[in-house]
């Protein structure tokens, strides 16, 4: 998976608290790529105002002609597709990833991209990549439950308690793009929305009263699945499913819940792995 210097050129348009912005820098990190961050403002969002997409993370693409790409999971099957496969140009792979527009039970339009945790590979790529269907079949089915259950239980967890909520606007609105005025608003307007809204969504994923528990059952099924023989879900090294986990409870660091995470589960030794190999990836 190593590029040419200069071979591919990479803007990250992203919320840096953003669970979905973070599992792509994850990804990025890892393979080694460079790549520029544009930190969108997440109230008047004029950073993104050339995209019709109004949703973080927004990757621009230049191999050769520029490139949007949308939706975390299309991003990085579409970017970990073009590193394995030689064949097709990026432009020709994200092709391969159509957005299809669907109505949610709110009656809101949405695109969702049906193959989006497939890597476009030939036969000869994929036993490379996949010596047994198993390992395929695995990696997706954990890459999906990341972005279908364990991204939820998110916000319910750092906005728990008004207290927490104040903790993680603080949080925020120092890592994030906001003006002074702006930034005060956001911090405590912010926290009560969130307190509330945090309710509203423990109720439509039906979570338990305490949502801590959500959280530490998700994180310990994580770690079973791995099993004591595996260092990474991938084995010796990271696979994509161990990337996607690790992008979204990383957003939760230096809060109260990541620490009772890393207290109360089973989760630490394997996440402390995480740090440190895309640390040497970064190097």
């Amino acid at each position: 998976s190593q590029l040419p210097a200069g071979s591919l050129q990479l803007t990250l348009y992203q919320y840096k608290t953003c669970p979905f912005c973070s599992k792509v820098r994850a990804f990025l990190d890892y393979h080694g790529l460079a790549y520029e961050i544009v930190e969108v403002n997440p109230i008047m969002r004029k950073e993104i105002k050339f995209s019709s997409y109004r949703k973080v993370p927004i990757l621009l693409a230049n191999a050769g002609s520029p490139l949007q790409l949308n939706d975390s999971s299309v991003i990085i099957s579409a970017i970990k597709t073009y590193l394995i496969s030689k064949r097709n140009s990026l432009e020709e792979i994200v092709s391969f990833y159509p957005p299809m527009k669907t109505i949610t039970e709110q009656g809101k339009e949405v695109f969702e991209y049906g193959n989006k945790y497939w890597l476009m590979l030939d036969e000869k790529e994929t036993k490379r990549v996949y010596p047994v269907k198993e390992i395929r079949v695995e990696e997706m089915k954990w890459r999906k439950w990341a972005d279908d259950w364990l991204v939820h239980l998110i916000s319910p967890n750092v906005y728990r308690t008004p207290r927490e909520a104040l903790a993680s606007f603080d949080y925020i609105v120092r890592e994030g793009k906001f003006g002074t005025v702006e930034g005060f608003f956001a911090k405590y307007l912010g926290a009560v929305a969130m307190f509330f809204i945090s309710k509203r969504l423990k109720k439509r994923h039906h979570l338990k009263d305490d949502v801590r528990e959500d959280l530490y059952e998700a994180v310990n099924e994580w770690v079973k699945a791995i099993g004591k023989h595996r260092l990474f879900m991938g084995g010796n090294q990271p696979n994509l499913a161990d990337l996607a986990v690790y992008g979204v409870l990383r957003v939760m660091e230096g809060l109260e819940a990541f620490d009772d995470m890393m207290f109360h589960t089973k989760i630490q030794p394997w996440y402390q792995r995480m740090e440190e190999v895309i640390k040497k990836a970064e190097v």
